[in-house]
């Protein structure tokens, strides 16, 4: 198993964020499955200000491009993307396109 964890920003506004913890309270099944299909046994977000950290732990055959090349190819995540990228605003630094950025690990005990 591979543990991978990546930083967002969000829209710095407390209404946006509410209704993104809304979202995810219930995050729709079809995306659910599209993450367990692609190989994440296990993804948890966390927020701190406006501040998102996921941390994702995957099979062995997960990849970040087999990933997105899934993603393009689904509908469903398409629309749930469109819907979450008015709450997602990039990190300084970002690719163009890129929302959420991979961290790299510097500590581990």
């Amino acid at each position: 198993m591979k543990k991978y964890c990546l930083a967002l920003d969000m829209v710095d506004d407390p209404k946006l964020i509410a209704e993104y913890e809304r979202y995810h309270e219930n995050v729709w099944p079809e995306i659910k499955q599209s993450l367990s299909d692609s190989g994440i046994q296990n993804m948890e977000i966390y927020r701190v200000q406006n501040r998102l950290i996921m941390i994702i732990e995957t099979d062995e055959n997960f990849s970040f491009e087999t990933k997105k090349e899934m993603d393009n190819n689904n509908p469903k995540v398409q629309e749930w993307e469109q819907l979450m990228s008015k709450f997602q605003q990039q990190l300084p630094n970002s690719k163009p396109g890129e929302k959420w950025q991979l961290m790299d690990k510097v500590f581990s005990l």
